[in-house]
């Protein structure tokens, strides 16, 4: 009688799991039925948020439901962050993820979440790569020669960010920990103020998106030593990499989109689909590239592989550079 009796209790969780499975597999075929609410953790009207909303209109017109932008600054993209991941894993509440997700992991010394672990990857949509740029009374004109100048000027060289822990601190950090220079890192309430201070000269060196300097660049205001990431820029087409000068040295802000963990599979595939189609558009390609962003198509898996190592990558920068926020 318990052999019977544990074969029918078997045979019925069987039969449960299957008829969920089902469930789910039904909803996932079926999605979206209803608007879909896309957090980005960031104010109006940046380049990431142009983004989103290029995005969240081409799946709205693809899937037929709307794809609602909203804003949830704060915390260093925290407070969105959570606010995703404390939300139903259904498909309806998607992240504008970013390398601000990456860093937090290590400097912040307690979240309520594990970004790896609770954010599921769904797909990569860009980088943005940065400018190493100085004011025009700094006499360097290449890396190389900026190098040897605050070699020489230990600790009077000051550089500026949008502020402590953001990816444009760190990158100047990276900066210090691949070159051994002794620079000082003045923090901002956003780049603007601190590009305002680079041109004025109060400060000396910025690490900034492309975006947001190139027309002072080519109006002369600023000088661009060089670009950030392993590739030249299509923005700035004449200005080297610092990995030309510095072997290895690679910054970007990576973004992509992430659902709750548990979120069912079907549902991440068909968003990676429709999202790597959209950044394959041209008209969007093109509305990207004057935002300095390069896209970065790609699988579910892999998006996640990069997070993992952007991850691993700026928690050491971190600790390299003492920072950390409660």
């Amino acid at each position: 009688m318990r052999r019977a009796v544990t074969f029918r209790s078997a045979s019925f969780g069987l039969c449960v799991a299957l008829v969920l499975a089902g469930i789910l597999s039904a909803r996932a075929g079926d999605y979206p039925t209803r608007p879909v609410r896309w957090i980005v953790p960031y104010t109006p009207g940046g380049a990431t948020d142009v983004t989103a909303r290029l995005i969240g209109q081409r799946l709205a017109d693809r899937l037929g439901q709307p794809f609602f932008i909203e804003n949830r600054p704060g915390a260093g993209a925290n407070i969105g962050t959570e606010a995703v991941i404390s939300s139903p894993p259904d498909g309806y509440t998607l992240l504008f993820t970013s390398t601000a997700n990456a860093i937090n992991a290590t400097l912040y010394r307690k979240l309520p979440f594990n970004f790896l672990q609770d954010i599921a990857p769904v797909a990569g949509i860009e980088r943005i790569p940065l400018v190493m740029e100085v004011n025009p009374l700094v006499p360097a004109k290449t890396v190389a020669e900026f190098i040897a100048y605050a070699k020489n000027n230990p600790g009077k060289i000051s550089y500026a960010s949008s502020g402590t822990g953001t990816s444009l601190h760190l990158t100047g950090e990276l900066f210090k920990a691949m070159t051994g220079v002794d620079i000082i890192h003045v923090p901002y309430r956003g780049s603007a103020p601190a590009l305002a201070d680079l041109i004025s000269g109060q400060v000396q060196l910025m690490f900034d998106n492309i975006s947001s300097s190139v027309e002072h660049i080519r109006a002369g205001k600023v000088r661009a030593l060089a670009v950030t990431s392993l590739d030249r820029s299509e923005q700035l087409p004449d200005i080297p990499t610092v990995n030309d000068t510095v072997p290895g040295f690679d910054s970007s802000s990576v973004y992509g989109v992430g659902v709750p963990k548990g979120t069912p599979a079907a549902i991440i595939e068909e968003l990676n689909r429709e999202i790597n189609d959209a950044i394959a558009d041209p008209l969007i390609k093109a509305r990207l590239r004057e935002l300095g962003v390069v896209p970065i198509p790609g699988g579910p898996q892999e998006f996640g592989r990069l997070m993992t190592a952007e991850t691993e990558k700026w928690g050491k920068v971190v600790r390299f550079s003492g920072v950390s926020e409660d």
